[in-house]
């Protein structure tokens, strides 16, 4: 079985889980690195994906900016989302090249393992055909959205993601049109199961069970060790780059 690092980074503003992240794609790049799945908590953010339309954003940057909601146009695949505290989001960095060159079996390998951890719950969550991301039946309306996917893919390695509502505020979905679905609304864990749930206790599940779904043998990380495997890599990195300056002088 192949090695995937689980590191945590806690509740993490979008930038700087984003600025990671490129770093880490560029280190699975170059073989680097193994696979790396970072989980976290965002502070509140919209974020826009390529496919996204503007008018799906509801409010005004000034309202966003008074209610400290961040705003980024990001390249991954979908349309508008919200992240916030009580969402865990997941950003796997696999080389599908060396797992399965498949981009609809990787999409769909996400949603069965948030399919599958919700199941262990009591929830029953499915997918809808032609809408991604993980849905359960509403009480007396359309379907409700459990979970979003957006992913980018660039040279067969992965970056973004999927997002996972355990105890988010699902009222900052009103600022948008989620997922550009009109009609749709967002759901959590907790209103679905009437409890608290722990964002971690979900976490170690979905972990697992995409570990299954991939087949990947997921094993911790803490953030100190990736940031030392990516301090080698890029040192190495520039130490070649200076070599091969001082060679073309």
């Amino acid at each position: 079985m192949k090695a995937c690092l689980v590191t945590d980074l806690g509740l993490a503003e979008y930038g700087s889980a984003r600025a990671l992240e490129e770093r880490l794609v560029a280190a699975r790049k170059a073989g680097a690195i193994p696979d790396v799945l970072l989980l976290c908590e965002h502070t509140h953010v919209i974020t826009q994906g390529r496919n996204g339309r503007p008018e799906h954003l509801l409010a005004s940057r000034r309202l966003l900016e008074q209610m400290g909601v961040a705003y980024f146009e990001t390249n991954r695949g979908g349309d508008i989302t919200y992240h916030g505290p009580g969402q865990l989001v997941g950003y796997p960095i696999l080389n599908l090249s060396e797992i399965r060159r498949d981009v609809g079996w990787y999409v769909r390998s996400l949603e069965e393992a948030m399919i599958a951890a919700t199941r262990e719950y009591g929830i029953s969550a499915r997918r809808v055909e032609g809408k991604t991301g993980v849905w359960v039946a509403g009480a007396d309306a359309p379907e409700e959205k459990l979970a979003a996917i957006g992913v980018h893919l660039s040279r067969w390695v992965t970056s973004h993601g999927f997002a996972y509502n355990v105890a988010t505020d699902l009222r900052k979905f009103d600022l948008i049109v989620p997922c550009g679905i009109a009609g749709r609304k967002a759901t959590s864990l907790e209103k679905l199961l009437g409890r608290q749930v722990s964002v971690r206790e979900v976490s170690r599940r979905i972990t697992e069970r995409l570990g299954e779904a991939l087949g990947l043998e997921m094993l911790s990380a803490s953030p100190e060790e990736l940031a030392e495997r990516l301090r080698e890599f890029e040192s190495g990195a520039a130490n070649r780059g200076a070599r091969e300056i001082a060679a073309m002088a």
